[in-house]
């Protein structure tokens, strides 16, 4: 494992107090860094993004993704995916339960009455082979094994973090398997434009526009209905920008459910696995945006709904509704719904996804 970051980081995150060993394999920090002197800083543990230190409207860095400042905080936080890669399954299974060639699977219960991000341990928890390949790109690998956390086949995933000279932050992932599986990845990213701080300001006035006609009902545990519902003449509807606190707590069923967003919208694609434009929040004092691409039919805004100040890096604390999470993927609970778009994978075929996060400033 290779990590070419000197000590000094703009983020003030220290390398050594990521390092330890966790069942025989190391964790530790890498710094990607672009020629603007904008940088993330990144653990191999669940990979997780503990830094984004971008600039606001007067060239003033601060840190936008919640995280923690060193390895046991990762490992123990009260949110366990702040800002971790999501696998196998990002997001919902009804009771944990679906069919694959005629057999019926079971995974691990650990939200309500459903399985969440991949069951107890998933990958969020896993220590990831780590190779920093230069000054802007991280590679990422681990091999889920046959059966883990319930799920066949042996999945060998590959994840590559690059940041480059746009301020974008690219995250490509790509998997095979051994055996018939399902597979839906994403990153769990909590972002706060504002910049981190204690108390890390409210996301009510951050303005938010989402590239979304439809998107999915849930049910009381928080499982699609089934229904791909109209956005229009509802709180869901972000076509054009809004404030993410305006409609927040307004008098929807939808809305009592997640309380607030924690719901999937249906991207607008001209085809299947193009990689365009999804969502967009700005924070009007400081002037950051921040743009969300992918390849994926979906994504999970989630307003950080059940934080409650907890302790992050550098002093910094999260209360309620200080992160917007945009959990790029396929819908939750595809597999017990056929008409959503499919997430098996064969032996033979690989998956593959791409999404970007582009960090800019508007005076």
């Amino acid at each position: 494992m290779t990590n070419n970051t000197e000590t000094q980081t703009i983020c003030g995150l220290r390398r050594e107090d990521f390092q330890t060993t966790l069942n025989g394999k190391k964790t530790d920090l890498f710094i990607l860094r672009n020629s603007k002197g904008n940088e993330v800083a990144i653990t191999n543990y669940g990979g997780a993004i503990v830094a984004i230190m971008v600039p606001d409207k007067n060239g003033v860095r601060a840190n936008v993704i919640q995280g923690h400042d060193n390895i046991q905080d990762v490992i123990n936080s009260p949110e366990p995916y702040l800002s971790t890669l999501i696998g196998r399954y990002g997001n919902r299974i009804c009771k944990g339960r679906f069919q694959l060639h005629g057999k019926e699977y079971q995974l691990p219960i650990n939200n309500g009455p459903n399985s969440l991000h991949g069951g107890k341990k998933g990958f969020n928890a896993k220590v990831w082979d780590a190779l920093q390949m230069n000054d802007q790109t991280l590679v990422l690998k681990y091999v889920s094994p046959y059966g883990e956390e319930g799920f066949s086949g042996e999945v060998r995933v590959t994840v590559i973090y690059q940041f480059n000279n746009d301020n974008e932050l690219n995250i490509e992932y790509m998997a095979t398997t051994n055996k018939k599986t399902i597979i839906n990845l994403t990153n769990h990213g909590f972002f706060s434009l504002a910049g981190i701080a204690n108390p890390t300001p409210t996301i009510d006035d951050i303005e938010c526009q989402i590239n979304a006609d439809y998107y999915l009902p849930i049910d009381t545990t928080s499982i699609p209905t089934g229904e791909i519902r109209l956005v229009k003449d509802t709180p869901f509807d972000f076509r054009t920008a809004k404030p993410l606190g305006q409609d927040i707590d307004s008098d929807n069923e939808q809305i009592k459910i997640g309380h607030g967003y924690d719901h999937c919208y249906v991207l607008n694609k001209k085809e299947e696995g193009e990689l365009s434009f999804a969502a967009k929040i700005k924070d009007p004092k400081s002037g950051r945006t921040m743009e969300v691409f992918t390849t994926e039919p979906g994504v999970q805004l989630y307003t950080d709904n059940w934080a409650d100040g907890y302790k992050g890096q550098n002093g910094a604390t999260f209360p309620r509704r200080s992160a917007v999470c945009f959990e790029c993927q396929h819908f939750p609970d595809t597999p017990n719904h056929p008409y959503f778009p499919s997430v098996v994978l064969n032996p033979g075929q690989e998956y593959r996804q791409r999404t970007f996060y582009r960090f800019g400033v508007e005076k």
